[in-house]
């Protein structure tokens, strides 16, 4: 969908600031829950309702000191932070928020980009951002650094095979690697008897929306598969040794990834935008994405509430044991129907 190139940098602008205001409330949000779980109140000082804590937080994290290790490797140390933050945010530009509007006669595209590998884009970029993690853990010249950036580098190896592998089978019912093609695709509604159903492929891939969102939120590093953090062994893992506005970016990082996750799994397998009243009203399409994005943020803070965090040996033994026989034998049932119904098999 071509459109002028100042345009494109004005929606990819705004879709980037989009996403870190939404990254700031995701901290609130995820701190009121928590606090509902645990029968408390929560962050409710500043501003009314607590609104303004994440400007309080950010302002604190600003003004804390920046300490650097006498023996960390200093280069390293100061961009490794960055690494993580870039990858994280720009992975927005290739999530639709619809497919076009039009603004005083100007035709204006929610997305900054329409790759038809964007998929394949948006796994490569959640695997570049480790090294932001690798490299943090070896530059600081800390052990329980190290040990952490060491614990990243085999999960993302483990979870990324079982994340990109959970996705083939939508592909292949799709025929498409571009996220706006598949999105688009599930817009069409199904009529299976007297029912009307939408055509979203969590039906018909149930087994690998789950095994996407195991490895994804294993991906994110999040509770119960927070191990290169794993306070109760390692400190704080990897960013032990950071502090202010460094340690920012890799919080940043985090929860940019799991909006991120979010918008990529709302899209692949529920719809994106569709839901009732969508395909007339823009706005009301955006709302619907909101919507299943916030769901799955509850479920990564609910799983954090809930479950203890894994050994590291069940953490690998899940991965190769468990989850990847299943993703295999999904893709070899996805096949096998995917011929059938497209009359080859014989």
């Amino acid at each position: 969908m071509d459109q002028p190139i100042w345009l494109t940098f004005i929606v990819a602008f705004i879709l980037m600031n989009v996403l870190l205001v939404g990254m700031a409330y995701m901290t609130l949000f995820e701190r009121k829950v928590l606090a509902a779980m645990q029968d408390r109140v929560g962050p409710n000082r500043s501003g009314r309702f607590g609104l303004l804590q994440p400007l309080a937080d950010a302002v604190k994290l600003l003004g804390k000191e920046d300490l650097i290790p006498k023996h960390a490797d200093k280069i390293i140390f100061y961009f490794a932070p960055l690494v993580i933050f870039v990858t994280a945010i720009v992975r927005v530009a290739v999530i639709p928020f619809g497919n076009q509007i039009e603004i005083g006669g100007q035709p204006v595209a929610l997305f900054a980009a329409d790759l038809n590998v964007g998929a394949l884009f948006l796994l490569a970029f959640g695997s570049l951002g480790v090294y932001g993690i690798i490299l943090g853990a070896y530059a600081s010249a800390n052990r329980y650094s190290l040990l952490g950036g060491l614990r990243a580098a085999a999960q993302v190896v483990s979870y990324e095979i079982i994340l990109g592998l959970s996705l083939v089978g939508v592909f292949l019912l799709s025929g498409s690697l571009s996220v706006r093609q598949i999105m688009l695709q599930q817009s069409a509604e199904l009529q299976v008897g007297p029912l009307t159903m939408p055509n979203w492929f969590i039906l018909s891939q149930p087994l690998a929306f789950v095994l996407f969102m195991i490895a994804a939120v294993a991906e994110t590093n999040r509770a119960p598969f927070d191990m290169p953090e794993a306070e109760s062994e390692l400190i704080s893992g990897f960013h032990t040794e950071y502090s202010g506005f460094r340690f920012s970016f890799y919080f940043l990082g985090e929860y940019i990834n799991m909006i991120i996750v979010s918008l990529f799994a709302a899209t692949l397998f529920l719809g994106g935008v569709d839901g009732p009243g969508a395909d007339r009203y823009w706005g009301l399409g955006v709302l619907w994405l909101v919507l299943k994005v916030t769901v799955f943020l509850f479920f990564y803070i609910w799983l954090r509430g809930t479950l203890p965090r894994f050994r590291y040996d069940q953490l690998m033994g899940i991965a190769w044991k468990v989850l990847l026989p299943l993703v295999l034998l999904n893709i070899i049932v996805t096949a096998f129907i995917r011929l059938i119904g497209n009359g080859q098999i014989f």
